[in-house]
């Protein structure tokens, strides 16, 4: 592969998985997968959660992306590197910055602290139904997601948080 294939190939992977990430969250987690995410929205002291198996699987799907692309296929090793770029943006962003996991900051201004408030207001709902703001690392404006909430629980789509200031 020439070096601006291989670009094209981790950029795009990198910028698909924001996309499949928000599917993934909205549809698997807070679907069918919700076993393994509930305890991500329930306060606890764990440094683990089972939320944290989603991790494990998605992976292991890129390990074995990895071997194979490294035995067959240039492009689906690079394909997995992209995936891995994002697991590792995805890990800084919101394990680190969003869940401080890993280290102590809230942002006071700019995209940062915009992320951690579209965050906050995914937590505001109690259970699996309703939610705004799937993603990881794109955010909409706060005030939009507030709203979105706002009619969510009037539709009775979606029940909040004693602690939800929407």
């Amino acid at each position: 592969m020439s070096w601006w294939q291989i670009l094209l190939t981790v950029v795009g992977a990198v910028v698909f998985m924001e996309f499949f990430a928000w599917w993934a969250h909205k549809y698997i987690m807070h679907g069918w997968g919700w076993g393994w995410h509930r305890d991500h929205h329930e306060p606890h002291d764990n440094k683990l959660e089972k939320n944290d198996l989603y991790a494990v699987t998605f992976g292991t799907i890129v390990f074995f992306m990895f071997a194979i692309g490294y035995v067959y296929s240039p492009f689906l090793w690079w394909l997995a590197f992209g995936i891995t770029l994002y697991g590792v943006i995805y890990t800084f962003v919101h394990d680190g910055l969003v869940h401080q996991r890993y280290f102590k900051w809230v942002p006071k201004r700019g995209y940062a602290k915009r992320l951690v408030q579209a965050h906050k207001l995914h937590h505001a709902t109690v259970g699996k139904e309703g939610g705004v703001s799937f993603g990881f690392v794109l955010a909409r404006d706060p005030a939009k997601l507030k709203a979105e909430l706002k009619r969510q629980r009037e539709d009775g789509k979606a029940v909040l948080r004693d602690s939800a200031r929407v």
